[in-house]
Formats: structure tokens, C-alpha cells, sequence
């Protein structure tokens, strides 16, 4: 694992740093962890969880569909908050929270070429892949409920597409200036195939809820829409569904059904919010007045 990678981690049961040694990474109080052959490394808490953590299959899906370019709306999107001003004199990493396949986080990585990059997920067959995703990126397996294993202060850009947040860790990880990048579905995301394929529809007060789960980093969000159609095969559509939270709740006798029922070409509408913030240096201060000397 990159040293440039390995200075941005803690340890997840003691929070204090981590160093390689040899094919592992170890804390001063005796925590080991494992380099994966892949290249990644699991960093699990005590109290971690992974049962809710992406299938290989649904990995898979969603690297094989992303690579179509269908949701290159929501990569330029997030790639356009990278080249405004303000980040300049920001240093850190960007860390990818909920990184999946690390398509989003190698795009980012390409638009900030001085920076490295950290992909985070509780699945150990994203870490696989996000690992080599970029030459400048690493990935870890954490649980972001059980603490974010990120130095505080390490990120200079959080991304979050479509995943979890943990608005307390949030706060700590960003660094002062910092911008945060989030991506949630609208209500319209994908609506053509929400009800045939039972797929997991929006919640309307989804907007009010991220606002709650950020806590004070919600505080200065700005958002906009992000919509576009998308011209879909079967097969796209197969992989659509099968990538997200959504994946295997219809059994393959109805999924076939539905397939024969498609044309050669499905429009789907694609529609997202972009939600972008930046920490305020008057959080970090009174951050680092209330933090004690073990602070994760």
C-alpha cells in the first residue's frame, strides 16, 4: 500500500496512526491488519458490521454498467465542484465514502492529479476493486457507523454517491476548507423501472433527512439538479438493477419475464441532487478545542 495512503489511516480500535510493516499495518499498541493480495485492507472496529456490505455480483454490475458512460452526468457534476476555486490551498485527500467499484473516486482522482485518493466501503469485494481503480488511490473495508479509520483532518474532498452518511465523522475527516460532494436520487431516478421491477423507490423526505444525518456539516449545502435520459439494452437494465440496494428482490423467472417484455432500447430518466458544502474554519477550531488527545 502506497506510505502516502497508509499516513491518512488510524487504527479502528485505538485511533492512533498506523505504519506498514512488511505485508501488514500496525499501531503502537499492537493492532494488526492485513494487506489483501487485491490491495486493500480491512480496518473493521470492534463493533463493525458488513451484513448490509455489496455482493461481488453486485460489484460487478455496477462496474460493468457504469463503464457504459450512462452516468457520466453525475461524474462531470462532481468533477466540476473539484475545479472551482477554493480547494487550492487545501491540503488532503479525497476519500470517497461508499466508494463501490471506485468509479467516481478514479474520475476524481484524473480531474486532481496532485492528490491521492482513499476509497471507503464496508464490502470487501468494492475495496477489491477501488484498490486498482487509479494508480493514486488505496481502499480500505470500514464501517463507517463504527468510526471512519481517516486521520482527522485527512480529506480535502469527501465524495458520497448514493451511500450512507455518518455526518459526525463527516465533520472530522474534512479538513478545514474542505468541500463536501454529495449525490442523492430524486424522486424521478429511474422511475420507469421502479414499479415493474419492484425496484426501492425515493423517499420524498429524503432531502430533509440528509440534512439530519449530516448534522452540521448540512450547514451552507448548496444543491442543484442533475437530470439527463439514458438509452438503455436489456442487459443495461439487468446490470441497473442489479448493482444497487434493490438487487435480487425479484426472482429470476419474473426478472426474465420483464426482460422479454423490453424493447431493443429503454429510456430510463436519470435525476439526482448535487449537494456541495465547504467546513467552515470556525467548526474545525471549536473541533479541535473539544478533542482529546485519543480522538479518532
Amino acid at each position: 500500500m502506497d506510505e502516502a495512503i497508509v499516513k491518512i489511516l488510524i487504527c479502528p480500535h485505538c485511533g492512533i496512526e498506523l505504519r506498514q510493516n512488511g505485508g501488514s499495518l500496525v499501531c503502537s499498541n499492537g493492532h494488526t491488519a492485513n494487506i489483501a493480495r487485491q490491495g486493500y485492507v480491512s480496518l473493521l472496529g470492534r463493533y463493525s458490521g458488513t451484513h448490509t456490505a455489496d455482493s461481488a455480483e453486485m460489484i460487478a454490475a455496477r462496474e460493468r454498467f457504469l463503464a457504459t458512460g450512462h452516468f457520466s452526468a453525475v461524474t462531470d457534476a462532481i468533477n466540476s465542484e473539484l475545479s472551482k476555486p477554493g480547494l487550492e490551498e487545501v491540503d488532503g485527500a479525497i476519500i470517497d465514502l461508499g466508494t463501490g467499484s471506485g468509479h467516481y473516486l478514479a474520475a476524481a482522482l484524473e480531474a486532481a492529479p496532485d492528490r491521492i485518493g482513499l476509497g471507503v466501503d464496508n464490502s470487501k469485494f468494492a475495496a477489491r476493486k477501488a484498490a486498482k481503480c487509479h494508480e493514486r488511490a488505496g481502499a480500505i473495508v470500514a464501517d463507517i457507523w463504527d468510526g471512519i479509520p481517516v486521520r482527522t483532518g485527512a480529506g480535502a474532498v469527501i465524495i458520497n454517491v448514493f451511500s450512507p452518511r455518518n455526518g459526525e465523522e463527516i465533520d472530522r475527516i474534512l479538513a478545514d476548507g474542505g468541500r463536501l460532494i454529495i449525490v442523492t436520487p430524486n424522486p424521478d431516478h429511474l422511475k420507469e423501472l421502479i414499479e415493474p421491477f419492484g425496484m426501492i423507490g425515493v423517499d420524498p423526505d429524503k432531502e430533509a433527512r440528509l440534512e439530519k444525518s449530516l448534522g452540521d456539516s448540512a450547514d451552507g449545502l448548496e444543491s442543484k439538479a442533475v437530470e439527463w435520459k439514458m438509452e438503455l439494452s436489456p442487459d443495461e437494465v439487468v446490470d441497473l438493477v442489479g448493482m444497487g440496494p434493490s438487487a435480487g428482490r425479484l426472482d429470476q423467472s419474473k426478472m426474465d419475464e420483464l426482460l422479454t417484455g423490453l424493447t431493443e432500447t429503454t429510456e430510463v430518466t436519470g435525476s439526482v441532487r448535487l449537494s456541495v458544502g465547504t467546513r467552515d474554519a470556525s467548526l474545525a477550531s471549536e473541533q479541535e478545542d473539544e478533542a482529546e488527545p485519543d480522538d479518532r
